[in-house]
């Protein structure tokens, strides 16, 4: 397959303006020394550390998370344990993965009893467990929610998401700078979205129709499929055929995108604009390789973030870069679009599908 080779050279991300309110973006830590012989702030609060990286007191931190069946969730896994990894002052306990929510369960009430000193929670449901993250929270351990939310801040002292919405304000951003610098009127533009039963599905949904509606575009054809590489595969040759011209495509996942691209190329289709979602390392070799225009990052390094922050959370240290020295409730990692121009940057951050 190939792409349109007049591409738009600027990036367009979910910060646009008219849809920026909310997200935070922040740093974890900062490999700055501290300046010696300076004055500690006048505060109860903890100081803001310069040296967060530098070897403190030893925490023990409990992680667990679902069943690697997925090659975004698999990328999650990993970087968590490669994070603790870079610090000698963190001891990690690692549950089994597991979709199970019981079992998930039960690992969670291990960690309380062993009394570790946080936990970094990816839970199966984030509503069945919010009972015992609290549970964890009242003894005193603090918990980092990752992804996907429980159902009480009560639960967890922070949490740290991907953006499903502004994946979606990316992707229809996006779109409306391709129809732009392409001259393309009246343009076909469809999405392939995921379980449509799922919240996330449904932001990114939202999120890409009010960014098209921004610059007068709408979905033309949509289908749905489940983040699986074979229903990817069926609904995107569904969507072929109900569509005989197409300008631009959307594509909620990379992992099921293997199985969309091969509807692509067993149809002989390339006549649109294939942007991805989520950044897969196959998604960034298509690019690279001009087989395919974008995908929108939905970072697989939120763990790892959460393993950072629990470790901070663990030895009550502040964020360096921060000038309100707590760590943050609540931190939204950004949705960028990554095409030719920065392709090589994102790379290293992709999973394989």
């Amino acid at each position: 397959m190939s792409v349109r080779t007049n591409r738009p050279r600027r990036l367009l991300t979910a910060t646009a303006a008219v849809f920026a309110a909310g997200a935070l973006v922040a740093s974890c830590t900062s490999n700055e020394p501290e300046e010696e012989n300076e004055p500690a702030a006048e505060t109860n609060a903890q100081a803001p550390s310069g040296g967060n990286d530098e070897p403190g007191e030893t925490v023990v931190i409990g992680f667990s998370g679902p069943e690697a069946d997925h090659g975004w969730l698999a990328a999650v896994n990993d970087s968590a344990i490669a994070e603790a990894e870079k610090y000698e002052d963190v001891e990690l306990r690692t549950a089994e993965a597991t979709n199970d929510a019981n079992l998930q369960i039960s690992q969670i009430e291990t960690f309380i009893n062993e009394g570790v000193d946080a936990i970094v929670l990816l839970p199966t449901d984030g509503a069945q467990l919010t009972e015992v993250a609290t549970r964890a929270m009242d003894a005193g351990i603090p918990v980092v929610n990752v992804d996907r939310e429980f159902s009480t801040p009560f639960a967890a002292r922070t949490t740290i998401l991907g953006d499903n919405y502004g994946m979606g304000v990316s992707a229809g951003t996006y779109a409306c700078q391709l129809v732009e610098d392409n001259g393309i009127a009246d343009p076909v533009i469809a999405e392939i979205a995921g379980i449509d039963s799922l919240p996330l599905t449904q932001d990114r949904s939202q999120g890409f129709a009010d960014a098209l509606e921004a610059c007068g575009q709408t979905v033309d054809n949509r289908v749905a499929a489940e983040f699986t590489v074979e229903s990817g595969e069926e609904q995107a040759a569904n969507l072929l055929q109900a569509a005989p011209q197409i300008d631009i495509i959307w594509n909620h996942d990379d992992d099921q995108g293997v199985g969309v691209k091969q509807a692509f190329d067993n149809a002989g289709r390339d006549e649109f604009f294939f942007i991805g979602g989520a950044g897969s390392a196959n998604a960034m070799r298509w690019i690279q390789d001009g087989e395919m225009e974008a995908t929108i990052l939905y970072p697989p390094t939120q763990a790892a973030d959460g393993i950072r922050l629990a470790r901070l959370l663990a030895q009550n240290k502040g964020m360096s870069d921060l000038v309100q020295v707590e760590v943050p409730r609540r931190i939204v990692l950004n949705a960028p679009v990554v095409n030719a121009d920065n392709v090589e940057q994102y790379l290293p951050l992709g999973f394989e599908s």
